[in-house]
């Protein structure tokens, strides 16, 4: 069935990967909030997704096309990825705490490990190829803007947070979805991303979100935007991918 749909239509496939995904993981989330134990059934069904996209890309020898592959590119000339390394602390820089129970931490840290895979594979791998046979820049844009624009639920999902800050957690979203594209382009990788994205989210479960400021986030989501929008325009102007 995969296979079929895959075949008449990848930009089809890539929608109703992300249909999937999103409905599928919105359920867990409510069950398990209603269970009262976070990510509780969330995990399970993220694992079968995972399961289920991994053995379909290597049944059908994708691996290469979506990026599940070596970077094609040194070390050296991704500046040995080092602005990626200083993302994933942003959720650390105010200290580190407790926010949940370790049962709940160990299930909310699995969970952003599948998440990390997923999102990766599905946006930037399904959905950006299929869109890249169109257009390679018009492919990066979508890729960029609609990674930030995802984030923009948080404005309306009854948190109570300020507006400025999450807006700018929109933008600071689209540079990163910049950087990993970016990023995949050029080594033909999607390791590096798939990394990154899943352990920034990880460490979100212990960051100490109780002395956080409108300001702070402020902050924090201007420094955020500015290293990953430097790096991503950095590998798109002096990097050369090989052909």
């Amino acid at each position: 069935m995969l296979e079929n749909l895959y075949e008449k239509s990848e930009i089809w496939f890539a929608v109703a990967w992300i249909i999937a995904y999103v409905v599928f993981a919105s359920m867990g989330d409510n069950i398990s909030t209603e269970i009262g134990i976070l990510k509780i059934v969330t995990l399970p069904i993220l694992i079968l997704l995972s399961v289920i996209l991994f053995l379909f890309v290597k049944r059908n020898d994708l691996s290469k096309k979506y990026g599940l592959c070596k970077p094609e590119l040194p070390a050296s000339k991704m500046l040995f990825y080092i602005p990626l390394v200083i993302l994933l602390t942003a959720n650390l820089w105010y200290g580190v705490t407790m926010n949940v129970s370790p049962l709940e931490t160990l299930l909310y840290i699995l969970s952003m490990i599948c998440v990390g895979f997923l999102e990766e594979m599905i946006f930037r791998g399904f959905l950006f190829q299929a869109m890249a046979k169109d257009g390679i820049r018009s492919a990066i844009i979508v890729s960029s803007v609609t990674f930030g624009m995802g984030h923009i639920v948080n404005l309306f999902n009854g948190s109570g947070a300020e507006l400025l800050p999450n807006l700018l957690q929109v933008i600071y979203a689209a540079a990163i979805g910049f950087a990993f594209v970016m990023i995949y382009c050029k080594t033909k990788s999607l390791v590096p991303c798939i990394l990154t994205h899943s352990i920034f989210n990880s460490l979100s479960v212990i960051g100490n979100e109780a002395v956080m400021t409108p300001e702070k986030e402020i902050f924090s989501g201007l420094l955020i935007a500015v290293i990953a929008g430097a790096y991503a325009l950095y590998l798109a102007l002096t990097v050369n991918e090989k052909k």
